[in-house]
């Protein structure tokens, strides 16, 4: 993990001790806490894969009081894909740092926010974004994310969702969402059906997702989220862009993992 991702980490512990000190002294409106670690077999991110036939183990930790949420993720890859080199050794890729406001106004809840993409290989990435979200069936949502830092674009994500419960307070969780990509910089371009990079930035539909699991709840505080997901291109633009930029030849992916949580 470089230092600046240590930075990160090191700040936002220290943030959620804070935090859970000043919950033992008001123990009846208390931050809402919860930590859990993700076994995926990719590393899927609006539509680019990131990972390459290796395992890749994601935690988490977050931090909720009246509408505030603080969040660390992180991606370690057992078995990192470097086209350069014949080596697979296990890399910590990417941190990121999440803060996030949410309000709820009854019909709908309204929230902002910002993320700092702490990157190994790259320039490291910053975004704002807007969401709203519906209270009703299948809590239809959109977020606009703005990145601002090294490779300024937009990018809209309009997703649904809905849980079925099935018994015990077992849930079957469904999920899909659309995303669309309007780059302002040459950084991320549309490429030909050769894979061969063009002069235009990219705009267009970008990538679908749509995923199927489960929330199991057990012991108290603990819960095992089994998920299977299949991400796939909107557009041929984004079909070309998205195989020059991942990691193998394709751009229709298929993945699976769990994830196990604790929440107190």
């Amino acid at each position: 993990m470089r230092m600046k991702a240590r930075t990160i980490l090191t700040v936002m512990v220290i943030l959620m001790m804070t935090v859970s000190t000043f919950s033992i002294c008001a123990a009846q409106d208390k931050p809402a806490t919860s930590v859990s670690a993700g076994f995926f077999s990719k590393y899927i991110w609006r539509g680019y894969e990131l990972s390459k036939d290796s395992l890749v183990i994601q935690p988490d930790i977050n931090v909720g009081y009246k509408g505030f949420k603080m969040d660390v993720w992180g991606n370690l890859d057992t078995k990192h894909f470097d086209p350069a080199s014949d080596d697979k050794n296990s890399k910590w890729t990417e941190t990121d740092l999440t803060l996030t406001y949410d309000y709820d106004l009854g019909p709908v809840i309204v929230g902002a926010g910002y993320i700092y993409y702490a990157l190994d290989s790259t320039f490291d990435s910053q975004e704002l974004f807007l969401k709203v979200a519906g209270n009703c069936l299948l809590t239809p949502t959109l977020t606009v994310y703005r990145e601002f830092a090294h490779y300024p674009g937009w990018y809209f994500k309009l997703g649904v969702n809905h849980s079925i419960p099935v018994v015990d307070k077992i849930t079957v969780d469904l999920a899909a969402s659309v995303g669309y990509l309007k780059s302002d910089t040459d950084k991320t371009v549309e490429y030909n059906d050769n894979l061969t990079p063009t002069t235009n930035n990219f705009n267009a539909f970008h990538d679908g997702l749509v995923t199927v699991g489960m929330t199991i709840p057990f012991c108290t505080y603990f819960t095992a989220s089994p998920q299977i997901g299949y991400s796939f291109p909107l557009t041929n633009s984004a079909k070309n862009e998205i195989r020059a930029t991942s990691f193998s030849d394709d751009s229709q992916f298929f993945f699976g993992g769990i994830t196990m949580g604790m929440s107190f």
